[in-house]
């Protein structure tokens, strides 16, 4: 077994020597009210969690404003079914221009203030508030150049591994690690929303330490807390929990989401707690398959005539992932066309074979 590596966030130790280090997550909760977002973290803050992060991004750093039946969320079980992607993802980000004022606001309540950046461009701009650590999400941990931009700032970074399979999350580390970055902290995670206590498979805590040598820790989709508090008992070392001040107040991931008193009643959810514990599994439960469609992969994002190259003008690393691989990204830059294709259309091997 490896010895899992120190990791160190603003100070504090990460570690499953010290006491589980529990992030808020603001998510979409805050309506587009900045007063709201505020409010969320000053109780955040009277719930006693060490941290709140945000999410950095906007529709068109997601996804594309189109309405091809690859960007709907058609699945009648799907908490955000009748949305296009595009329309979800302007409707839940977090405007850029609140980060700082969010930022400083958290701090001044002794919090630690972070995000998780779901583009290049994201990294970039959140380098200007100096954030303490980076956050990558379960649907982007497959996007290489991401991670390789983001391990590049030589901080600590947090990492979901949601529908990853095993040798998804070495390529993920192994590239964090090529690039600067050696404290790393993985999550369990399971990518349905909401997620059942049974599909939590806390088992995969220990398995990912002994595999990775890394901190490990939980970000629970579950309702209420008894998942949490069976993954502290299983060996994490941090809980990332959506926030919402109330959930009858809505919020787009309300429903999954705790409110402020339940940061503290970790005791409470035991029944949770006993069918969490689950078996080691990667590559995704059942109920995360159709999720993984909308995972990061390669789209032309403009109209190319049949004969012209591709270049980065043209094609974009988004959601969905029916197109090629991230990875891929760099290999086909600079390829030609074989026959016209259309903006939305995910790019595959067949558009770049000739004949």
């Amino acid at each position: 077994m490896n010895n899992s590596s120190e990791v160190y966030i603003a100070g504090r130790k990460i570690a499953v020597t010290e006491a589980p280090f529990v992030i808020a997550e603001l998510s979409g909760n805050h309506s587009q009210s900045i007063n709201t977002a505020i409010e969320m973290i000053e109780q955040a803050a009277k719930s006693g969690v060490d941290a709140i992060k945000l999410q950095t991004y906007t529709a068109d750093t997601m996804t594309l404003d189109c309405e091809q039946e690859d960007f709907q969320i058609l699945e009648g079980d799907n908490l955000w079914q009748g949305n296009s992607l595009h329309k979800l993802y302007q409707k839940a980000y977090t405007p850029w221009e609140w980060h700082q004022t969010l930022f400083e606001k958290a701090r001044s309540l002794g919090l630690i203030a972070f995000s998780s950046p779901f583009d290049i461009s994201a990294v970039d701009f959140l380098e200007t508030l100096d954030v303490p650590c980076y956050k990558i999400a379960s649907f982007e941990n497959n996007d290489i150049p991401l991670i390789e931009r983001i391990a590049k700032t030589g901080k600590p970074v947090i990492m979901s591994t949601g529908m990853a399979s095993l040798t998804e999350i070495s390529e993920a580390i192994d590239t964090l690690k090529e690039n600067g970055c050696q404290q790393i902290v993985l999550l369990k995670c399971t990518s349905a929303y909401p997620a059942s206590p049974a599909q939590a498979n806390l088992k995969t805590i220990n398995h990912l330490r002994q595999t990775f040598g890394c901190e490990v820790g939980i970000s629970d989709h579950t309702l209420g807390i008894g998942v949490s508090l069976a993954g502290v008992a299983l060996g994490a070392s941090v809980i990332e929990k959506h926030f919402v001040l109330s959930r009858d107040d809505g919020g787009v991931d309300a429903v999954f989401s705790l409110e402020p008193n339940e940061f503290k009643l970790l005791v409470d959810e035991s029944a949770s707690a006993a069918l969490s514990i689950g078996q080691v599994m990667y590559g995704g439960d059942s109920s995360e398959q159709n999720s993984k469609k909308y995972r990061r992969s390669i789209y032309i994002s403009q109209d190319i005539p049949k004969g012209q190259y591709l270049t980065e003008d043209n094609i974009k690393i988004i959601r969905p992932g029916f197109g090629l691989a991230p990875k891929h990204y760099q290999q086909v830059i600079g390829q030609k066309v074989y026959k016209t294709v259309t903006k939305g259309t995910p790019l595959s091997w067949e558009v770049l074979k000739n004949g």
